[in-house]
């Protein structure tokens, strides 16, 4: 089997006390990746320097070293996109500033896409690991409650049906195809880079799992996106606090998928009937009245549909519809 070339999208801003490891656990894989490619988010602090040493310290093994500077920070989605942009490998895993991963990512990562040609973004469980590194005792999928059926799904090709319930896609376990890339970018305003790329992926039938952990996701104070499994208390008050313009956005999501599914090419005509449904979805319960009682109609007519269940998390949905305040 012929080595692809690799590419890593490895993100960063202020990133110094944890980059170091990170950086280290990519030299450090049993297959060796080609190119990094850091795209760094206007740090004021060493992180880029901390990257650049330990790149240069493999000597003539090292591989090549793109380093983008963002004067002004572009934020997580933009910087991802920037940086994804620039990579030049067949396979692109991206990167977190502080996790570490496991010796046999890429290894691992490399054989699935040789074994499977029309898988074009494969993500992974993960170890839950703390500030200082130790295990927490979860893995990610757990946290995030994905459960059997979802990743038979996935297995099945039918990733795109769970998607649209919600996102179960992390981009720090993610790897894709380059080509990929060509089909899905830009990402839209409303979306965040991980879960636009596999939702693309998934409606072109190339996404899929791998239930094994492979990357220590770091969870500590300074995360700009964590996991964390919410207390009953966390979820009452998540349920009763404002909604504010969340069903907007919802909104504005599934109208920006539908639409550019819409215009791909080699789109099955189910998945594009599914977007439309799900935008169909979503608008109605943006529409929802501010007034309680006045959500009862359209609220009883999605759950008579069924769209609360295919295109969303069912009673719980429900429940946030009927009771959060506007």
């Amino acid at each position: 089997m012929t080595t692809p070339t690799i590419s890593v999208a490895l993100c960063t801003h202020n990133g110094e006390r944890f980059v170091a490891e990170q950086i280290r656990s990519i030299l450090a894989q049993t297959t060796p990746v080609t190119e990094i490619v850091l795209g760094d988010d206007a740090s004021t602090d060493a992180t880029v320097s901390v990257v650049e040493k330990a790149v240069a310290g493999l000597g003539a093994k090292a591989p090549t070293l793109v380093v983008i500077r963002n004067e002004v920070a572009l934020g997580v989605a933009a910087n991802f996109e920037a940086t994804l942009r620039a990579c030049t490998g067949e396979l692109v895993l991206l990167s977190d500033q502080d996790d570490s991963w496991h010796p046999t990512r890429v290894s691992l990562t490399v054989a699935e896409f040789a074994a499977r040609p029309r898988l074009t973004l494969l993500h992974s469980d993960a170890t839950l690991v703390d500030a200082d590194g130790t295990p927490t005792g979860r893995g990610l999928f757990e946290v995030l409650g994905v459960t059997a059926d979802d990743l038979a799904s996935e297995h099945e090709g039918n990733g795109f049906a769970v998607l649209l319930t919600r996102n179960i896609v992390t981009g720090a376990t993610v790897a894709l195809r380059r080509s990929l890339l060509d089909v899905a970018l830009p990402v839209p305003p409303a979306w965040i880079h991980d879960e636009w790329l596999a939702a693309v992926s998934a409606a072109t039938g190339g996404l899929d799992s791998l239930e094994r952990q492979l990357v220590d996701y770091r969870q500590h104070g300074g995360n700009v996106i964590g996991v964390s499994r919410l207390s009953v208390a966390q979820k009452w008050g998540k349920l009763v606090e404002p909604r504010g313009d969340r069903n907007t956005q919802l909104a504005q999501r599934a109208l920006e998928l539908a639409d550019r599914l819409g215009n791909m090419q080699g789109v099955p005509a189910d998945i594009l009937h599914s977007a439309r449904g799900k935008l169909l979805h979503e608008t109605r319960r943006a529409s929802l009245s501010p007034h309680r009682l006045g959500r009862l109609r359209t609220v009883a007519a999605e759950l008579a549909s069924g769209r609360y269940s295919v295109y969303g998390r069912g009673t719980a949905d429900i429940a946030r519809d009927l009771v959060q305040p506007a």
